[in-house]
């Protein structure tokens, strides 16, 4: 499973957050951006219950104040797709 999460922190923490959740395996990408929120997720699981469980700690962090997530759709296009029919 595929899912984005956008999400706020305590000022002048993104640097140190940002390196530290660089660290899980379930992160494929991570960036800081300006605007709402402060920070950019792209994360990943092969357990159903693993995005659950991720988006759990995040939320219990003490540094980060709100999270956004949006699971990903398959078969609505995507790189998911593209891999699926041997498009990529």
């Amino acid at each position: 499973m595929q899912t984005y999460i956008l999400l706020n922190c305590n000022t002048g923490s993104e640097i140190g957050l940002i390196s530290e959740l660089k660290k899980f395996p379930e992160v494929s990408e991570i960036n800081g951006i300006w605007g709402k929120y402060d920070i950019f997720l792209k994360v990943c699981s092969d357990d159903p219950d693993g995005i659950d469980k991720f988006v759990s700690k995040l939320r219990n962090h003490k540094e980060i104040s709100n999270t956004y997530t949006m699971p990903v759709l398959y078969g609505q296009g995507g790189s998911i797709d593209e891999l699926e029919s041997g498009r990529k």
